[in-house]
């Protein structure tokens, strides 16, 4: 049976217009943009360039995505629009009485499209901060905790949404025959344990002790500390992932890297990091940059970055404790390993 569409379920969730108008306006340009990814690079130039040298004179598909998105939430009751692809937010009708602030990371993932691999859009729903009149930014600068809605759709297999408005997460998947978003999943809960762990090994050594820890224990397994084994998954497309670990469990760790100049390509707490976070920890799990919460930072420029780690509660906590009460120095040494400190 075919769940609630997703107008019916922001109707009766309550909420001002200005809060429903821009999520629907969302889903509009998903649609479209999801439409355009199922053409390739027929009729709109790949991002990722191999060559400067090539001469495309077609949009790239990141591009439009975000013309896309500020198109569409240009038409709803929204004072202000802020993506990964503008440097600074967008004045759109701040005379609005009830308005609110949208912010986008309108293609994370893109470079995967030549591989098939699902990629996604990220959203965040603030209020209009007081300070508006005088400086837009303020509206954006705001914790996580101030998010009135945030969501990703992905565009994978199915075209689906995830979000949340404070009282739980919900899944949606768009239904092409009824032309609208269906409810799927209602209430979703992560189970505080896991099997599953998402990283980019390939940097461990960038990593600092507790992270490189932990992810040691996970691939020791059953002969480990954790007790039991591990699956590694990891696709470089964070809505991918979370969709994934939202569905069925799992931890993600996208850690701080001692490479100089490796900040810009972490998590922007703003429009990617709060958005996950809210999303997860409506779902029953956790967010934090390794051991401090997400949604509690106040963000002090638009597209600050932050490590972040996501999913069940028991496996975030974990990466915590390994930050703050073990001798990392020790850690793998027989008796550590005997005693089972950590095995839970």
């Amino acid at each position: 049976m075919p769940g609630k569409a997703l107008g019916d379920w922001l109707e009766e969730t309550g909420g001002s217009h200005a809060l429903r108008s821009s999520i629907l306006a969302l889903a509009r340009a998903a649609v479209s943009v999801s439409d355009e990814i199922q053409s390739g690079a027929l009729r709109l130039a790949p991002s990722d360039r191999k060559s400067e040298s090539v001469v495309d004179e077609r949009k790239t598909i990141d591009r439009y995505s975000d013309e896309c998105f500020l198109e569409e939430v240009g038409g709803a009751p929204v004072a202000f629009y802020a993506s990964g692809e503008l440097e600074h937010p967008v004045v759109l009708d701040p005379a609005v009485p009830v308005s609110v602030a949208v912010a986008v990371d309108s293609l994370d993932g893109f470079a995967n499209i030549d591989t098939n691999v699902p990629i996604g859009t990220v959203f965040t729903v603030l209020p209009v901060s007081g300070d508006a009149g005088q400086d837009p930014l303020a509206s954006f600068l705001q914790p996580g905790t101030n998010q009135l809605a945030a969501g990703f759709f992905c565009y994978g297999p199915q075209l689906a949404l995830a979000i949340t408005l404070g009282t739980g997460t919900h899944v949606f998947v768009y239904g092409p025959r009824s032309g609208a978003f269906l409810r799927s999943h209602v209430e979703v809960r992560l189970p505080p344990k896991t099997d599953e762990f998402a990283v980019d090994i390939s940097n461990q050594r960038h990593w600092d002790g507790a992270i490189r820890h932990y992810v040691d224990d996970c691939i020791h397994g059953s002969e480990g500390p954790h007790g039991r084994d591990f699956t590694m998954r990891w696709t470089a497309s964070l809505v991918a992932d979370a969709y994934r670990i939202l569905i069925r469990g799992g931890v993600f760790l996208f850690p701080d890297d001692s490479r100089k100049g490796q900040a810009r390509n972490r998590p922007r707490l703003v429009y990617q990091a709060n958005p996950i976070a809210f999303l997860v920890e409506q779902a029953a799990g956790l967010a934090t940059d390794g051991v401090n919460p997400i949604l509690t930072q106040v963000p002090h420029s638009l597209h600050q970055s932050t490590p972040l780690v996501f999913g069940s509660s028991a496996e975030v906590s974990q990466v915590a404790r390994y930050h703050g009460e073990i001798d990392h120095a020790g850690i793998h040494s027989p008796l550590f390993s005997s005693r089972g400190l950590f095995r839970r």
